[in-house]
């Protein structure tokens, strides 16, 4: 029990400071402590009461001094929960280095079009507009939520456009055939040369290649189904399996002589290759058009490392390209 400046009990998790403020903290869920100061005991009675409350209901107060920091937090946590994880840490990512700093400690109801413009502005030169663009998403995607949960009144994007250009459609540069086939003729001296012509094929992306599974292939109608990606997480040191980028993602595709031929090698050395402790994961994830719970078998998987038997890491096949 906390005490006044005259020792009198405060009630739990309350105390009065030297300057008079009475101190109402707790513990959030994520570990955090929350605290802060009233000029009374009894405001600082109702606001833990309410604090605790929320966090018990994972609820959120409209306090007009809200700021976006804990407005963030809420949005990310329990309203956009849902996405995939690639989208949401895009998310988090913007919003740490690039939005948070501007605006992260403002009341959300004071966020004004120029500040917003603010955080922009700050990325003009240091980054690319593709960058510039994922932010001006999150920012105006959270705020909008704001707005439609009654957090705020008005959207204070409204206007605000980024002006660095994004590369456009018609500046992506694609391989001619006459290209493909010198960039295969080099990949022949590779241990990835299979992966490499499977993606010309196919049209893969890399994560995609990574996660397939055997079970993905119709040998009979000689197709291939996409329907799970896998990367490595380096910064937590595992492997994830997930649903594809997208939901138009999800396809079969027909294989051609020579995808089919691809994967006829591969596995007819399937039985041949080093089982290290890794391949006895089984991983889950979230089919995102059903929503059922999906498993990765990683000893299913249809490539591997040709040294090590271990999956190939998403970065090594762009570290050796």
């Amino acid at each position: 029990m906390g005490k006044n400046l005259k020792s009198k009990e405060c009630g739990k998790s309350i105390y009065q400071r030297k300057d008079g403020l009475y101190s109402a903290r707790y513990y959030a869920k994520n570990g955090k402590r929350k605290e802060k100061y009233f000029e009374t005991l009894p405001e600082a009675k109702n606001w833990l009461a309410d604090a605790r409350y929320e966090e018990r209901h994972n609820l959120i107060a409209t306090s007009p001094d809200m700021t976006v920091d804990k407005w963030f937090e809420y949005w990310i946590e329990n309203i956009v929960c849902d996405l995939a994880p690639n989208t949401k840490r895009n998310y988090q990512e913007r919003y740490r280095w690039n939005i948070q700093p501007v605006i992260g400690a403002m009341c959300i109801a004071d966020v004004k079009p120029m500040h917003c413009k603010a955080v922009l502005n700050r990325m003009e030169t240091t980054y690319a507009g593709s960058t510039i663009r994922q932010a001006y998403i999150t920012m105006g995607t959270m705020l909008k939520s704001a707005v439609m949960n009654d957090i705020i009144a008005k959207h204070p994007m409204n206007g605000v456009r980024y002006t660095k250009p994004v590369r456009a459609v018609d500046d992506i540069k694609y391989l001619t055939v006459d290209e493909q086939e010198k960039f295969l003729e080099a990949a022949a001296r590779s241990h990835n040369y299979r992966q490499y012509a499977l993606l010309l094929e196919t049209g893969l992306r890399t994560a995609e290649l990574i996660g397939l599974t055997w079970d993905s292939i119709d040998w009979k109608k000689r197709t291939l189904t996409v329907s799970k990606s896998l990367e490595y997480r380096h910064s937590q040191g595992y492997w994830r399996a997930g649903p594809p980028k997208t939901q138009k993602s999800y396809r079969t595709i027909p294989l051609t002589d020579k995808a089919y031929s691809i994967l006829k090698s591969c596995y007819d050395e399937k039985d041949s290759r080093k089982k290290p402790e890794t391949l006895s994961q089984i991983l889950g994830y979230i089919d995102s058009r059903t929503g059922e719970k999906k498993c990765l078998i990683m000893h299913d998987l249809v490539f591997v490392n040709w040294r090590t038997g271990e999956p190939a890491k998403n970065s090594s096949y762009d570290t050796h390209l």
